[in-house]
């Protein structure tokens, strides 16, 4: 349906309905499901949970684990992403449901936030173009696509009061972009308000966020729905109704929109009806866009081995090469006779209902990284003794526990758990050959053995077929190419939301964002401290060479896109992927800038000799920044830097830029 015929179609609903019924339809009924108007024609819009896979919890199906987000958002991958969007949208429509609730997009501000591991990354560029793509795929399958947590919802602990404080510039620059993307580029038919507050109004009374911003500024038509319960916490009905918030969740948690608090609101001359028929405009374009007002055609299968193959080669792709000191890794499957794999992580799954949470996913099959192990080495003798071993494969990491990656709580420590720093060192003191799998949702601390091992691979959780992917990284049956979508940092206090308590994890019921713009390798730069991995890394078993950078234009006024061209090189013997990361800098800022900013990236798979030119675009925004003061964006002539690198540390090219007013 075009624009035009939806919109006639919601003024056709609206005209047709009583209002005991457009009461009814402003909350949930059940946990996961809309009221319908069957006089009407209009059926219930049923949803699921994600972002990960179509949560068993919500569906009561089986369904496809795909990786973590923030390991999809190490693949640097958008065309993946909307593919990977196109087979959630796939399963849930499979499920008989019209809504999911991903992706989530805010910022992954500290490590220690318990669902750092559903969220992509601490950069805005990344964060946009990957929102944008998820959401694209999903809807391209006739589902709405929710976007959460919006806004500032970037830590577990008092999640449901907690007041984020933060500035209008880094709300601008870095905690909104990837909304305004997945609204604006991806067409996002959903938006989940946050359960927090910002700035001293919670997400689903907040009237700047929902009024000022998402439906003046981008120009959103659909439904804002509630996080389930969040509305519970609000001033009043009248203060949800006013802001714009579209549907109560869930309708037996609901307190400010059933029909009786809001016939009373009535009554009281708190809102009016026109103000009914308005919020009632964006949930009915939803049902309308997701075919709640018409019978839908038989759904697709929801489970299909392309989905297996597409966990696959999802799980490869996100799994980031930390360190491989004497190329150690791949390993060489024909001189190994005996091998030892340790630690619980090895024979773990991560998956199944609820496990992190609302993301949990209950999949078919699960393959743990030792099953796929030992199918693939089926003549080398697995031994527990690593002095008796060619090589030693510890898997460590965090899991979805309290304390650890998991909704409702924010992790204790950056560290790992003793015994897994204790079972590191003692196999790197008996095995020279020690490769260390970390399975984790979010940055941990690794300086007490980090020197002791030779490699390292960051597995996150990989979903249903991370053990497969694992064995065929770490034998170099796939080169390794993900990079890091977070700084690591060395130590908490190297995290600026770690200054003091006030900044984390609140005093008062208040979190202040005192850093501001400055988060992940922003301040890292900012304050010249060394990361223990930087935003952006990752090796790989074969080398890249880059050169001949070129500007369309070194004096640009900024009128159209300027291209960015230069040539990348695979100088080893391996097939692989490089993830090519543009920077920008601006060499006299009149207010305080980062030294560097992300505004271009492009992942390359190139064979052994292979060269190809990549070409990428900025746009005179691109140069910009969010002006307080004036309450505007603005981009300032002047002198810049474009910068090429494989990491946000590893700067290969660089070249001069003059923007003309």
């Amino acid at each position: 349906m075009s624009n035009d015929d939806v919109a006639d179609r919601v003024e056709q609903l609206l005209s047709e309905l009583a209002l005991d019924e457009k009461l009814r339809l402003l909350a949930g009924r059940g946990l996961f499901r809309t009221h319908g108007v069957k006089r009407v024609g209009l059926r219930p819009m049923r949803m699921t949970d994600g972002p990960h896979g179509v949560a068993w919890h919500s569906s009561f199906r089986r369904a496809t684990r795909f990786p973590a987000a923030i390991g999809i958002a190490a693949t640097w991958d958008r065309a993946l992403a909307e593919e990977l969007g196109e087979a959630l949208g796939a399963e849930a429509r499979a499920a008989g449901r019209q809504m999911i609730l991903a992706p989530g997009v805010n910022i992954c501000r500290t490590p220690m936030n318990g669902r750092t591991f559903e969220y992509f990354t601490e950069d805005p560029y990344l964060n946009a173009g990957l929102a944008a793509a998820v959401v694209t795929g999903i809807q391209s399958k006739g589902v709405a696509a929710c976007v959460k947590h919006f806004a500032a919802n970037n830590q577990e602990t008092d999640r449901m009061s907690v007041d984020a404080k933060v500035g209008e510039r880094a709300l601008r620059e870095i905690y909104l972009p990837g909304f305004e993307a997945a609204v604006r580029d991806g067409g996002a038919h959903a938006v989940m308000a946050c359960y927090n507050k910002v700035n001293g109004e919670h997400g689903v009374e907040n009237r700047f966020l929902l009024r000022q911003v998402l439906r003046g500024e981008w120009g959103f038509d659909g439904t804002v729905v509630s996080d389930w319960g969040a509305a519970r916490s609000s001033q009043s009905t009248a203060s949800c109704l006013t802001a714009g918030l579209n549907l109560e969740m869930p309708g037996v948690m609901a307190k400010r929109f059933r029909a009786k608090d809001l016939r009373k609101a009535l009554e009281a001359d708190d809102i009016v009806e026109e103000q009914i028929d308005a919020n009632l405009r964006g949930l009915l374009h939803t049902m309308v866009v997701t075919g709640c007002d018409r019978q839908q055609e038989s759904p697709p299968s929801g489970y299909d081995i392309e989905y297996v193959e597409l966990a696959l080669r999802a799980a490869r792709e996100s799994m980031v090469l930390l360190k491989n000191d004497g190329a150690l890794l791949p390993l060489n499957k024909l001189a190994i006779r005996r091998i030892a794999v340790l630690g619980k992580h090895a024979g773990k799954t991560f998956t199944g209902p609820l496990k992190g949470g609302s993301s949990g996913v209950w999949p078919k099959r699960t393959v743990t990284p030792e099953h796929a192990l030992r199918e693939f080495l089926p003549d080398v003798e697995f031994v527990d003794d690593a002095r008796e071993a060619d090589v030693a494969v510890v898997f460590a990491g965090l899991g979805h526990g309290r304390g650890q990656d998991c909704e409702h709580f924010d992790r204790t420590s950056l560290e790992l758990p003793d015994e897994q720093v204790g079972l590191i060192r003692r196999t790197a003191a008996r095995n020279p050959n020690t490769v260390v799998v970390l399975i984790n949702g979010s940055p941990v601390a690794m300086d007490p053995w980090l020197a002791d091992v030779r490699s390292v691979l960051e597995a996150w959780y990989g979903g249903q077929e991370a053990g497969t992917a694992i064995a065929q990284l770490l034998f170099g049956d796939a080169n390794p190419g993900g990079k890091l979508p977070v700084t690591f940092p060395r130590r908490l206090e190297d995290v600026p939301a770690h200054a003091s308590e006030r900044t984390y994890p609140g005093v008062a019921g208040e979190v202040h964002y005192d850093e501001g713009i400055m988060v992940g390798y922003r301040y890292c730069d900012t304050a010249d401290i060394e990361p223990l991995f930087p935003f952006g890394h990752g090796l790989s078993y074969t080398t890249f060479a880059y050169r001949d950078l070129r500007l369309s234009a070194s004096d640009w006024d900024g009128s159209g896109p300027l291209g960015v061209e230069l040539a990348v090189e695979n100088t080893g013997g391996r097939p692989g992927a490089e993830i090519v990361q543009l920077y920008v800098t601006q060499r006299a800022p009149r207010v305080v800038r980062p030294p560097k900013e992300l505004k271009g990236f492009a992942r390359v798979d190139l064979q052994p000799g292979g060269e190809r030119t990549v070409h990428l675009e900025l746009h005179r925004a691109d140069l910009g920044y969010y002006d307080e003061a004036e309450r505007r964006w603005r981009t300032d002539p002047g002198e810049y830097e474009i910068s090429i690198g494989a990491s946000s540390r590893d700067i290969r090219l660089r070249e001069a830029l003059t923007l003309r007013a």
